[in-house]
């Protein structure tokens, strides 16, 4: 009897130690990137556009797809994804009029809800905006 008590407690350590236990595992789910994000941003047309980021996480790698951007652009893979405690970071290479523009995504993952900022040159120009994305529910 005082062998399987011992035997008890033991395991119920060691999975506390080894971060098993459910309410562990169920803030990794919640807070992981694996979906597909979408949000809107109005161009300078005023005309809203939509992007739509498909993301996969596996382990501290982060891999996926962000919309083109333009009616039949195609999707470009992310770059240099990473993943770690619900943050994500990666970067997307985009060709606009023979020029090279990268850009470099940093968010948090809460939920159903991205919120980050976009950093990126164009034109000489330094550029730094925020983002809202809600998970898609397709």
């Amino acid at each position: 009897m005082r062998v399987r008590i011992m035997m008890v407690g033991l395991l119920a350590g060691l999975v506390g130690v080894l971060g098993l236990g459910g309410s562990g595992l169920a803030q990794d789910k919640a807070n992981s990137p694996t979906g597909t994000w979408k949000w809107t941003t109005k161009a300078k047309d005023g005309k809203e556009r939509e992007t739509v980021l498909k993301l996969k996480a596996d382990g501290t790698k982060l891999t996926g797809t962000v919309s083109g951007g333009g009616k039949d652009a195609k999707d470009i893979e992310i770059e240099d994804g990473s993943v770690k405690d619900g943050e994500v970071k990666f970067s997307v290479t985009r060709m606009f009029k023979d020029q090279k523009n990268t850009s470099k995504y940093a968010a948090k993952v809460t939920g159903d809800v991205m919120k980050g900022t976009i950093e990126a040159t164009f034109g000489g120009k330094d550029t730094k905006r925020e983002f809202e994305a809600k998970r898609s529910k397709d």
